[in-house]
């Protein structure tokens, strides 16, 4: 009986250990949590970033142009009469397609018509003076030969015949001098039908009316020297088209005639077609003093393909000069200066590495060295915190 109190001292001095014990156990736990809490709320948030996969693929070495290119119809010119006036026949719409030799336009041009008229009435003129003078003379020639046979036989004098002869002579040259004014008279005709041909249009070739300047009862005034002015007429064959697009002086020596291409419009988004360069200009052109460029030319494999195109559109030509089959590529917005670019690792990481590039173009770039097809790369480098060591998440937006 004596021992039972120290007994129980010693029960509950161990149960308040005990409770102690868990107390500063969750007093811990707590305390880490906060800390792992605080650590966790300090540590950056992943970034949301483009990844595009390293896959296999064709790459194509290919150069572009520098400014937007330009539809072009082979055949277009700007027509206006030689002389000014006033329109008097309007003979098409804008939009209209006309066949070669179609009247277009006319000016007023009455008093060279009258000239014309007044022209070849003074012709037949002439060509009746030629027939009376023409009769005359070969009178003339048959009476001196007449009178040449009766001196012969002694029944007239030498006088008599050398005079006949003379007269005969004379007429002949009348008759000539006749002739000559006829040819005359059909010159000054032809000279006043080309006067009227200077106030009136005609179509060249076959295509469309673009567009007119001017209408019935207007003045319609040719370019001076040195003072550009509207044509009166557009005329368009939009049955041949090609794309003309200024190249970089540097890139023009890498490009020749036949080289395949590929032609991209702004109407036509996310299509391309296949083409080939037609012609490169043999001069430079310096519209700016820092960006000299040479303009090249080129045509559709398949004029059809693209449909029916507008002369003016926008376009651009992309040059193909090598050409690269399953090979492993990158997309090149992935590139950084140096030939690097951020993969990501497990637990979405990001690693600079460095690699060795060859054939590129805008969209891919050939993987020599330093990736292999299936890894992933970030091609939103422009974002902020995009960077070796970032922990990165994929952009579901994208």
């Amino acid at each position: 009986m004596a021992f039972l109190p120290v007994s129980l001292t010693v029960v509950m001095n161990h149960t308040n250990s005990s409770s102690l014990v868990r107390r500063l156990a969750i007093a811990a736990v707590l305390v880490l949590l906060v800390v792992a809490g605080v650590w966790w709320l300090k540590q950056p948030k992943p970034v949301a970033v483009v990844f595009k996969e390293v896959d296999k693929g064709q790459v194509a070495s290919t150069i572009a142009n520098t400014r937007a290119g330009t539809v072009e119809a082979c055949l277009r010119t700007k027509l206006s009469t030689i002389l000014g006036g006033r329109i008097e026949v309007l003979a098409v719409k804008e939009g209209d397609r006309v066949s070669k030799g179609q009247l277009l336009m006319k000016l007023w041009n009455d008093d060279q018509q009258a000239q014309s008229a007044l022209a070849q009435t003074q012709l037949a003129m002439s060509r009746k003076r030629v027939d009376e003078a023409c009769i005359l003379a070969a009178n003339a020639e048959r009476d001196a030969a007449r009178q040449a046979a009766l001196r012969a036989r002694g029944f007239v004098s030498a006088s008599a015949e050398e005079a006949a002869r003379a007269g005969a002579q004379s007429k002949r040259a009348t008759c000539d001098t006749a002739k000559a004014d006829v040819e005359q008279s059909a010159a000054r005709l032809r000279a006043t039908r080309i006067e009227q041909g200077r106030t009136v249009l005609y179509a060249p070739f076959a295509g469309t009316v673009a567009k007119i300047v001017g209408e019935v009862g207007e003045f319609s005034t040719p370019s001076p020297p040195g003072v550009p002015m509207p044509p009166a007429i557009d005329l368009i064959d939009e049955s041949c088209l090609y794309i003309k697009a200024p190249m970089d002086e540097v890139d023009a020596p890498k490009i020749h005639p036949g080289q395949p291409v590929r032609i991209t419009l702004d109407a036509l988004p996310k299509q391309s077609f296949p083409g080939r360069v037609k012609r490169v200009a043999p001069y430079v052109s310096a519209v700016e003093k820092q960006a000299r460029t040479v303009d090249i030319e080129a045509v559709f494999d398949r004029p059809e393909a693209p449909g029916k195109l507008l002369v003016g559109y926008s376009a651009d030509i992309e040059v193909i000069l090598d050409v690269r089959d399953s090979a492993v590529r990158v997309p090149t917005p992935a590139l950084l200066e140096g030939g690097r670019v951020l993969v990501v690792r497990a637990g979405g990481v990001l690693e600079e590495r460095k690699i060795k590039t060859g054939l590129s173009n805008w969209e891919y770039s050939e993987v020599l060295e330093g990736l292999q097809a299936g890894e992933r790369v970030v091609t939103s480098l422009e974002r902020e915190g995009v960077k070796a060591g970032a922990h990165v998440v994929a952009d579901e937006k994208k």
